[in-house]
């Protein structure tokens, strides 16, 4: 459900009088989610992320926009800085700059990435009963193992 523009930045406005209210500051994200509900109406989220910036929110976001031109419009009408969360289909990282993305986040896609991985491998052992996947999962083991030294 998407609530009311006033009723959803009254809810910003109480969250953010808690974010920096305290000893910690907090960031708070203003977060219009009309595009992953299905409501392509870019001037309604524009307007809750404006509405959202009034009420204290420190970074805004509109999951599901992507779009360069979307984005370029959406950034000249607010004056906090901007998330995108990468999807299929998102531009790369430079380009998203460009038009003003200050900031890229991945939601769980770094997770679907290793259950794919994980997927395939299951697969080749129960259809081919082969290893190859060693080869492919000894490099990521390779590249993580200094991660987690302790040194």
């Amino acid at each position: 459900e998407i609530y009311g523009i006033d009723h959803a930045a009254e809810r910003v406005a109480a969250a953010a009088e808690v974010a920096h209210g305290g000893r910690v500051q907090l960031v708070l994200t203003g977060r219009a989610e009309n595009h992953i509900h299905g409501v392509q109406d870019l001037a309604d989220t524009i307007v809750r992320l404006q509405r959202y910036q009034e009420a204290g929110a420190d970074v805004l976001f509109a999951p599901g926009v992507t779009d360069l031109a979307d984005l370029r419009l959406l950034i000249s009408e607010v004056d906090r800085p901007v998330n995108v969360v990468a999807r299929p289909g998102c531009p790369p990282v430079a380009e998203l700059a460009e038009v003003g993305v200050r900031r890229v986040s991945v939601g769980s896609w770094f997770t679907y990435a290793a259950l794919g991985a994980l997927v395939e491998a299951a697969s080749e052992l129960r259809d081919h009963g082969t290893f190859g996947y060693l080869d492919r999962a000894g490099i990521g083991f390779q590249t993580a193992l200094p991660a987690f030294d302790g040194d």
